[in-house]
Order: C-alpha cells, then sequence, then structure tokens
C-alpha cells in the first residue's frame, strides 16, 4: 500500500516491541514516520533529541521507515506530513480503552486520517518503555528488550 502511516510515541527509550511493529508496518504502508513525542505533559529519561538518535539507531535498515521528533498536536503533525493513518501498538486488552479513547478523539480532530492498531509477536508483549527503564535503573539486564545502541544509553543514564 501507498498510504504514509505515522507510528507516534515517547519512546523514553524505544524497545524491541515498538521495532517489532515497526518491521510490520514497513510491510503494510509505501512509507512509515516514528514520531518521537516531545510531550511537555510527561518526564521523560531521555532528552527528545536523544530518543530520536536512539530511535534511528535501532531501526536503521528497515526500508521506507524516516524517524523524526514532533512537538505538536499529533493531528496536526499527521495533516502537515500527509499520512494517512495513524498507527497504535496494543500489547494487552488493558491498553485498549486507552487506545480507544485516543484513536476516538483523533477521528475527532483528524476524520480523515484513520486509525490502525497493531500488536507485537507473543515475545515482545510484555516489554514497556517504563520496565525497560526501571530494569536499567536497578543494575538489571536489559539486552534481550532493546537494541544495544539503546542498552548502551540506559546504561550510560543509570550511572
Amino acid at each position: 500500500m501507498q498510504a504514509t502511516a505515522v507510528y507516534p510515541g515517547t519512546f523514553d527509550p524505544i524497545t524491541n516491541g515498538h521495532t517489532d511493529l515497526v518491521h510490520r508496518a514497513a510491510r503494510l504502508f509505501g512509507h512509515v514516520i516514528v514520531a518521537v513525542a516531545e510531550n511537555p505533559y510527561k518526564a521523560p529519561f531521555f532528552p527528545l533529541e536523544e530518543r530520536v538518535a536512539m530511535a534511528r539507531e535501532a531501526l536503521a535498515g528497515i526500508d521506507r521507515v524516516e524517524v523524526t521528533g514532533f512537538d505538536t498536536l499529533l493531528a496536526a503533525y499527521v495533516r502537515e506530513r500527509g499520512a494517512q493513518v495513524i498507527l497504535r501498538g496494543l500489547r494487552a486488552v488493558s491498553d485498549f480503552e486507552y487506545e480507544f479513547q485516543l484513536a476516538s478523539m483523533n477521528r475527532q480532530l483528524a476524520p480523515e486520517v484513520e486509525t490502525l492498531f497493531l500488536t507485537p509477536a507473543e515475545r515482545y508483549s510484555f516489554i514497556s518503555s517504563g520496565l525497560v527503564r526501571e530494569i536499567a535503573a536497578l543494575g538489571g539486564a536489559v539486552s534481550d528488550f532493546v537494541h544495544p545502541a539503546v542498552e548502551a544509553a540506559l546504561k550510560r543514564r543509570a550511572r
């Protein structure tokens, strides 16, 4: 399909679950934009520039994938980029209520844009950025959950 899809998130940090969804999306769409959100309402572990750099490194080599940062309303960003689809990941049923609420709001703000939900491979369904940050901060191994560059950044940050 030649459509452009935006996969937004804070990606703080990007995990193998996120990477799995990007691989899946790249098979479905002509162009996938991984949009790393600034989000002033959250206190991210890593600054935006570092999250963008980690995502670029983790996703390098996947054709038709672009990584950018953004600090606007998602609906406005999607319109600005000319995308037709917002991709959202669902790990578990517990994610659905919040994601459904976001999809409904985005439909009100940008009715011409569809939201599509993707699920990661089962081996990644339990991974979250928050859990990865916590494990790394407490000195645990995260190599099974993130790209090596992300693991290195987490180790530097945990010192």
